[in-house]
């Protein structure tokens, strides 16, 4: 069985390219996300068969960001799939609309925090306010947190601060802009490995690129997962 602290994102343009590509990582990897770029290309289509016909457990990366009555329609409309993550826009108002959607399902609510792709000068273009970024996720996540979020994205460089909330006892902190050491950053801006990610105090790590580009995935898959085991991911004491 695969650690499924693991999560590959399956940035793929379709189902069929998805397929393929859980056909080659096999039982190495167990925990998939399938985000926006796929909507279109199949992507809740083949969110189910992952799940029902694979067995595999589904990260659904929608951050939905709308008026409480539409996210909570929209997260009401995606619990009936029976998926394990959905990820939320961090602010109040959508984390609890996304909360009372959810209903009695068992999926868990995500919140994002700040998109690991953005950095101080990109807040500033966008009229965030200012601040240290690193101290405006670790408020965000808290306030997410206490507005009914099951967990937080940020980036790894956040882990800690977020895992020393009072709010983050027992909640789940998954963190993508992860590369292996030598890797690519492509668009991400806050970056770690995947072992300083869990020493950090995540739980789960997301990986695409390095992973899907790679000349061998699976061989690139089994990599991560040994460093996740490795020393160097234990958390300092």
């Amino acid at each position: 069985m695969s650690d499924d602290r693991l999560i590959v994102a399956m940035d793929v343009p379709n189902v069929l390219a998805g397929l393929d590509l859980a056909e080659t990582l096999g039982d190495s990897v167990s925990f998939y996300k399938i985000g926006l770029g796929m909507l279109t290309g199949g992507g809740l289509a083949l969110a189910n068969e992952l799940k029902q016909e694979h067995g595999k457990r589904i990260f659904l990366d929608m951050k939905f960001f709308d008026i409480g009555a539409t996210v909570e329609a929209a997260v009401r409309g995606v619990a009936q799939f029976d998926l394990d993550f959905l990820t939320v826009h961090g602010d109040p108002h959508v984390v609890r609309a996304a909360r009372e959607g959810a209903g009695g399902s068992d999926m868990k609510i995500l919140a994002v925090t700040i998109l690991t792709s953005l950095d101080r000068g990109d807040l500033d273009a966008s009229c965030i306010k200012a601040g240290d970024v690193s101290d405006l996720v670790q408020e965000r996540a808290g306030i997410a947190l206490s507005s009914g979020a099951d967990g937080v994205i940020a980036s790894p460089q956040e882990a800690a601060l977020i895992r020393a909330l009072p709010e983050a006892e027992g909640k789940l902190i998954v963190t993508p802009g992860v590369r292996p050491v030598g890797a690519d950053p492509g668009d991400q801006k806050r970056v770690m490995t995947p072992a300083q990610a869990i020493a950090n105090g995540a739980d789960h790590v997301v990986v695409g690129r390095p992973i899907w580009q790679a000349a061998n995935p699976r061989q690139a898959a089994l990599d991560i997962l040994a460093e996740l085991t490795s020393p160097q991911a234990r958390t300092p004491n």
